[in-house]
């Protein structure tokens, strides 16, 4: 028999807190009623790993005993159910085997639910607050421009029919509602020579074929590149523009677009 938990108390409970917990379902789906295993089957292992003991301890949810441990079970069981009402459960500090179970040892924590933890709630809402403080600062000092073709990727074609006020609105408005995206798209300079293109475009300075393959210089049709496969032409031809002969063209057609 495996020593008793009075003799053995594992590492992962000695800086336990006995307070109220609450736990979630992780994912999109909210049940009205979840109810995981609270035993140790064949279907259902529920087994923890005690390194202390090299060994592999069964676990049971009991109502009528202290411990999650089979082996330290003493007498008749008297076997509970863990069971998520509209996604959610609650345990008081009363009921430490359960909490114990939840927090500590069942295998389905992090895949299957999560235990809410105020502090980390706390920072990671600091987090984003920063971010978002983060983008709207970089939005706001942003040059029209460079506004215009990170819009384009929400907004599409649409963006060349607003005016000047209506893109620092919008800007700043994508930053407060996507930060993370909206600094991306601040740093990746693919975006603005995307947006160049497709002003190019607009302006019929260059023009791309209908079978979206290739752009052509409008006033000659001379090929200027081929879009690669499963490529997006704006993105492929923000690539082009990087390269020596692509260079070319690019100061060619700011020349055009003056």
């Amino acid at each position: 028999m495996i020593k008793t938990k009075e003799k053995n108390v594992p590492s992962v409970e000695k800086q336990w807190e006995i307070k109220d917990r609450h736990y979630f379902i992780t994912g999109k789906s909210k049940p009205l009623t979840l109810t995981i295993p609270s035993r140790h089957t064949r279907k259902h292992p529920l087994l923890w790993f005690d390194e202390e003991l090299s060994s592999q301890r069964e676990l049971r949810y009991a109502t009528n005993q202290d411990s999650v441990f089979v082996d330290e079970q003493k007498g008749e069981a008297t076997m509970g159910h863990i069971t998520f009402y509209d996604g959610v459960m609650h345990v008081p500090k009363q009921q430490q085997n359960l909490q114990k179970m939840l927090s500590l040892y069942h295998p389905l924590k992090g895949h299957k639910y999560l235990e809410h933890d105020a502090i980390a709630v706390a920072q990671d809402e600091l987090i984003d607050l920063e971010l978002e403080i983060m983008a709207l600062n970089a939005a706001k000092g942003m040059e029209l421009e460079h506004a215009e073709a990170i819009l384009r990727v929400e907004k599409g074609t649409k963006v060349s029919e607003m005016e000047t006020k209506e893109i620092k609105r919008d800007i700043l408005l994508f930053a407060k509602k996507n930060p993370k995206l909206f600094i991306e798209l601040a740093k990746d300079d693919n975006v603005q020579l995307r947006n160049f293109g497709i002003k190019a475009t607009e302006a019929k300075i260059i023009y791309l074929a209908q079978d979206q393959r290739s752009f052509h210089w409008t006033t000659n049709d001379k090929k200027l590149m081929t879009v690669p496969f499963d490529e997006n032409p704006y993105a492929a031809f923000a690539a082009y523009l990087k390269t020596d002969e692509g260079v070319e063209v690019y100061k060619s057609i700011q020349k055009k677009m003056k």
